[in-house]
């Protein structure tokens, strides 16, 4: 029963590289994306990452509760499962051009407004 979580988080934490990317094991991959997580969802997966090892441990896996970490495994799961890989990329080169797009309205604002300033408009 205890191989089948330490399953779960394994394959948790494939969906969280794929994901969000990032190198290491489960918590310094959590670590490193702690920005684009929920905070729920941060600490959720930093509860799985410190069961891990103790998982990992025939004799520390009896003091494990496990129903609370198939919950937070479950929850994180659902988390990253809904996340779109395509549509953030989407919305970062979007919000790249916006950005842009004011830089040059800004601009040419400025540059009209010195011109007329001059009497050159």
């Amino acid at each position: 029963m205890a191989q089948d979580l330490v399953a779960e988080i394994e394959e948790l934490h494939g969906l969280l590289r794929s994901r969000e990317g990032g190198r290491g094991d489960l918590e310094t991959v959590l670590k490193k994306r702690r920005r684009q997580l929920p905070r729920r969802i941060y600490r959720q997966g930093l509860k799985l990452a410190a069961a891990l090892p103790l998982l990992a441990h025939p004799k520390l896996q009896m003091t494990v509760d496990q129903a609370p970490l198939r919950k937070a495994a479950k929850e994180v799961r659902g988390h990253l499962k809904n996340i779109n890989v395509a549509d953030r990329r989407r919305g970062r080169v979007l919000d790249v051009l916006g950005s842009m797009g004011f830089a040059v309205l800004a601009v040419a604002v400025l540059l009209i407004t010195v011109l007329r300033l001059r009497g050159f408009v």
